[in-house]
């Protein structure tokens, strides 16, 4: 019998695309024939994994389950489903307006999917993953949900209050990747810091790490999404003493304000944010700090904005991202804040914020000239080798560029690497033997 082609369309974020990559492990290879990312309606069956997180993500989203709905109208696709944030949180709404997709799910209805498309859940594969991600390196989710309940954000609505994944759970994915070959395991939930409490009654990411980091073959363990508030000490003292665990930490910050702070139910405030920073940079010498800020909230004064552009220059975050603000239904800020900033401030704002860490970028870029570090090959691209640094993230933060000629280079592989130029977003470099 002709195998049944099924399409896994993701969008948004790495929590998601460990979804989609669970989906997939799931799908027996014997009865699906599996592709993802493909945007050609050429598939018997495609499903689009959907963000619905904020105002872009949203209409990506749309967009391309209407591209996908065409498809099926015209004949091109036989059937197309929908799951993931959009679909958990506006379902109905999405089954009036785009009644060409066959059925809708949300975010935790694996069997369900499974059982749509023709198949079925396999205990056994409980935890396994069709990765598609370059072989080296995988996102390991270790919990799903927030507690925190931020102004702004609408998380826990779509997934709900925080749930952990059994540790015993977590090293098992995590040793079965590295048999397959992973060597760089990226860590991610919706707030990492808070792993362990809902299952043992006290924050559990440190010794989850402690236990990453022993599992033969990986080399690196890189840490996603650390909520600031509450931040666990001996994490810190980790980051400090593990060699494996890299020097690097996605901390979002979004704002320095403690007018803004307050109004976003954060949890701390400005003196606890900067002793926090000191206390990182001083503990773990050379730590790069990756942060994302959020401007143009409600009541973000021109003080406050000026209170941000400070931190920005005084910190000098190796790595930042900004986004205006963007209002979400349900949440603190919809039901109770107005939405006063216009939003040509609001982007005047982000850009101003840019501005100034392009330059920052630029200068901690050029700094590490002269320095030879130790890269992991991501890829060839036309003349270059691109790889990456343990203080840089895939798809996110600054790659290094490798001439190409000559140089037999393996992705997945680690090399001593002097660099020699520096842009604001890019670094190049020379293999050292």
């Amino acid at each position: 019998m002709k195998k049944k082609r099924i399409n896994i369309v993701t969008l948004g974020c790495s929590k998601n695309l460990v979804d989609s990559e669970h989906l997939m492990a799931q799908l027996d290879p014997n009865a699906f024939e599996i592709t993802f990312d493909d945007n050609t309606p050429e598939a018997d069956v495609v499903i689009v994994n959907t963000c619905g997180f904020i105002g872009d993500a949203k209409e990506e989203s749309i967009d391309t389950i209407l591209s996908f709905a065409r498809a099926r109208e015209a004949g091109q696709i036989d059937q197309l489903f929908v799951m993931g944030c959009l679909s958990e949180r506006y379902k109905k709404d999405l089954e009036s307006e785009i009644p060409e997709v066959d059925q809708y799910f949300g975010v935790n209805n694996l069997a369900d999917i499974l059982r749509a498309v023709g198949g079925h859940y396999r205990d056994e594969l409980r935890g396994e993953r069709h990765l598609t991600t370059p072989s080296h390196y995988a996102y390991l989710k270790i919990s799903e949900g927030c507690n925190w309940g931020c102004g702004y954000c609408a998380i826990p609505l779509i997934r709900g209050r925080h749930v952990s994944v059994p540790m015993e759970d977590l090293v098992a994915e995590a040793e079965n990747l590295a048999r397959k070959g992973v060597r760089e395991l990226i860590v991610i939930a919706q707030d990492t810091t808070y792993y362990g409490l809902d299952l043992y009654g006290e924050r559990r990411l440190g010794e989850l790490l402690r236990r990453l980091c022993a599992i033969e073959g990986i080399h690196w363990v890189r840490l996603h999404y650390a909520y600031p508030a509450q931040f666990p000490r001996d994490v810190i003292e980790l980051l400090r003493d593990e060699p494996k665990l890299c020097k690097y930490l996605d901390i979002p910050f979004q704002h320095i304000s403690d007018a803004q702070l307050k109004s976003m139910r954060r949890g701390l405030n400005q003196a606890e944010t900067y002793a926090l920073i000191n206390e990182l940079r001083r503990e773990v010498p050379g730590i790069a700090l990756r942060t994302t800020l959020l401007v143009g909230y409600p009541g973000e004064t021109e003080a406050d904005f000026e209170q941000l552009e400070q931190f920005v220059r005084k910190v000098r975050f190796e790595r930042l991202g900004v986004f205006p603000y963007s209002e979400e239904e349900g949440t603190y800020s919809a039901l109770h804040l107005p939405n006063d900033v216009p939003e040509e401030v609001k982007h005047q704002r982000a850009d101003r914020i840019m501005e100034i860490q392009s330059e920052i970028s630029r200068a901690n870029n050029q700094a590490r000239i002269g320095r030879t570090e130790e890269v992991v090959i991501d890829r060839r691209e036309g003349e270059f080798w691109v790889g990456r640094t343990q203080y840089d993230s895939p798809e996110v933060d600054t790659e290094i560029l490798i001439p190409a000629a000559g140089k037999a280079l393996r992705p997945g592989e680690f090399y001593p690497v002097e660099i020699t130029g520096a842009e604001a977003y890019d670094l190049y470099g020379r293999l050292r033997r």
